[in-house]
């Protein structure tokens, strides 16, 4: 029988920001009030993530500039990780960098081949202000350089060069999503 709320139950499923908005493209304010706002976006963060069938959703994603990421996300052992980091840091990367298929909630419908390192370590806060260190591996550790990378201001978009992007770049600009914002 499982103890505790599942993550995102009680919180509400919020409108995705969607790339070219600015406040994707500037780096993230540090969370100071550990209160129950927080707590509140956290469980926001799940419900929209769920529900847009996502492994990880950064704050400025639902357009709020603050460093805070929620994931739901296997590895390549499909070991699951569930949990949240508030102020997060990548303190590693490193290992062997692989290219694979990468998309984002920011970018529906849309994936490009994109150059991530295979090992990955978070360090910073639970929402009860706690401090977590969170490592991964494989598709994890992609996860969590793509959610920190949010927070900085950055989309994988940024990481592709040549035909990669090029290609990228004319799939946003034919997006229905892109016609109708």
């Amino acid at each position: 029988m499982r103890h505790g709320l599942i993550p995102g139950t009680r919180g509400r499923v919020r409108p995705m920001t969607l790339f070219g908005d600015p406040v994707l493209h500037s780096p993230c304010e540090d969370v100071t009030d550990f209160g129950p706002e927080l707590a509140s976006l956290v469980e926001d963060l799940f419900a929209t993530m769920y529900a847009a069938q996502g492994v990880g959703l950064a704050a400025n994603q639902v357009g709020e500039s603050l460093r805070v990421f929620v994931y739901d996300c296997p590895d390549d052992d499909d070991v699951r990780h569930l949990g949240h980091v508030v102020n997060p840091r990548l303190v590693e990367a490193d290992g062997v960098v692989l290219r694979g298929p990468e998309g984002c909630l920011s970018l529906p419908d849309l994936e490009a081949g994109t150059e991530r390192y295979d090992h990955a370590v978070v360090e910073g806060f639970t929402v009860t202000g706690d401090r977590v260190r969170v490592h991964g591996t494989g598709f994890f550790a992609r996860c969590l350089q793509h959610e920190c990378d949010h927070l900085e201001g950055r989309v994988y978009a940024d990481h592709l060069t040549g035909w990669r992007r090029r290609r990228l770049m004319r799939q946003v600009s034919r997006a229905s999503w892109r016609r109708s914002s």
